[in-house]
């Protein structure tokens, strides 16, 4: 594991997302609540927050961090595809990417598992850093598409 003893802690923020794309019936079963083990969206907005607070106990070498905050938002991308935005904060010594990255994809598979039943050919694509901010490094931000 990395030793950040020396560093200093900053304010940090990490952005990453994901899309999970399925039949669109099955995004219009989703939008209208209609899902039989219940609302997708939430659930997985609770499997995300949890993931991202558990990420040094799936990811070796991570170290545990005292997250500030963590966001899910979810939203249509065309009537075929969720897109999920994580966002994820810390005042600490090292970055949140990978607590971003895991929200991200954890709300992605459990948007599967909810879906399954009825769209097993769902895929999930597209998991990425989009931005991230503090520490020594600074900004960085996507600029492609």
């Amino acid at each position: 594991m990395v030793d950040t003893t020396g560093k200093v802690d900053t304010a940090r923020e990490a952005v990453a997302t994901a899309v999970v794309r399925m039949q669109p019936a099955t995004l219009t079963l989703i939008q209208d609540r209609r899902i039989v083990k219940g609302d997708v969206f939430e659930v997985a907005r609770l499997a995300g927050i949890m993931a991202a607070k558990k990420t040094s106990d799936l990811i070796p070498l991570c170290h545990p961090l005292p997250i500030t905050g963590v966001s899910l938002d979810f939203s249509a991308e065309g009537d075929d595809a969720v897109r999920i935005i994580a966002k994820v904060k810390v005042v600490g010594k090292t970055g949140v990417e990978m607590e971003a990255l895991t929200a991200a994809s954890v709300a992605a598979l459990t948007i599967y598992d909810m879906c399954k039943s009825v769209d097993r050919g769902m895929t999930i694509e597209w998991i990425r850093l989009e931005e991230k901010s503090g520490g020594k490094s600074g900004l960085y931000v996507r600029t492609d598409d």
